[in-house]
């Protein structure tokens, strides 16, 4: 896995096909010890610095927690309240301290392009863990692993994402990373948060089936996937945009009724009235199974760029 040593993770887009299934694979041996069944001392001595300047809980705490499994350790900041950057500290300036205090340094910051540009002034790998609407690789990663994980593969779904498809970053990465795979789409959104349109001529240049509707109820019983997200108000400009369109879509157990038997229903959490939790009892939910496999996905990414074994 020589390729994959002190590369930064910025955006799926990056990754190939055979490097994704390398990462994919590779988080499958971790699951034991992600579920604390057996222990590893692989990442011994190495310290991640964890920069979080917007809130975040799944992502935080499973690279926190995909580390310490691994035998390394974590510092770092959870908001930028109380930090240098209340003092004006440029991110540039926080990269290059941050670099002499650890090993990796994973970033979610609210601007588009930021994991990119920390990439520039430092020779840590670099992980995004979100950057505005722009990319959110390890997201993506650990969303293809838990269809991998759950279809026995990837190629052949018939997968439709549901929602806000115009500042959701996590299906902007998700499509992209799909394009490498032979899977059928289905776009579902209000006409104003449709998928981006640089997104939507990727997945016609790649030739995958695409389809594109505001109907979910119509789309539901033909599917092997459904990816569920949250229309997220704190992405909109305009607050009367965002009440136009907030609860167009509700995922409950009426609406699965005449769904395939193996049907997923997938989300990134965290879900507001989108998914009713009467689905949590479905054999179809897999939205917390989808967050623990946040931990070995991340732990596989940090092995490989770390030079741990797997």
């Amino acid at each position: 896995m020589g390729g994959f040593l002190g590369r930064d993770v910025l955006s799926v887009a990056d990754f190939s096909r055979k490097d994704i299934e390398a990462i994919l694979k590779t988080a499958k041996k971790m699951v034991p010890v992600a579920r604390g069944e057996r222990t590893s001392r692989s990442l011994e001595g190495r310290i991640l610095a964890t920069l979080f300047y917007e809130p975040s809980t799944r992502t935080r705490l499973s690279f926190e927690s995909a580390m310490k499994r691994l035998g390394g350790d974590v510092v770092g900041f959870s908001s930028a309240e109380g930090t240098s950057v209340q003092k004006g500290e440029t991110l540039a300036d926080t990269i290059r301290m941050v670099e002499s205090y650890s090993d990796a340094i994973v970033l979610r910051h609210p601007q588009e392009g930021s994991a990119r540009l920390a990439a520039e002034f430092t020779d840590r790998p670099v992980i995004n863990a979100g950057d505005g609407a722009g990319q959110h690789p390890t997201q993506t990663l650990l969303d293809l692993y838990t269809i991998w994980d759950e279809r026995g593969g990837i190629d052949g779904a018939k997968i439709a994402l549901v929602g806000d498809l115009k500042y959701g970053r996590t299906v902007h990465s998700l499509t992209y990373a799909l394009c490498s795979f032979d899977v059928d789409l289905t776009f579902v959104a209000p006409a104003g948060l449709q998928m981006p349109k640089e997104v939507v001529e990727r997945v016609r240049a790649q030739g995958l089936p695409l389809a594109m509707t505001e109907d979910l109820a119509k789309v539901v019983r033909d599917l092997d996937v459904l990816y569920v997200t949250r229309i997220q108000k704190e992405r909109f400009p305009d607050p009367q945009e965002y009440a136009k369109v907030a609860g167009t879509y509700r995922v409950d157990a009426g609406m699965l009724r005449d769904a395939r038997k193996g049907l997923i229903v997938m989300h990134p959490l965290p879900r507001v009235d989108e998914v009713a939790p009467e689905v949590d009892a479905t054999p179809h939910a897999r939205y917390f199974e989808q967050a623990f496999n946040g931990v070995p996905v991340r732990m596989a990414l940090l092995s490989l760029i770390l030079g741990g074994s797997a």
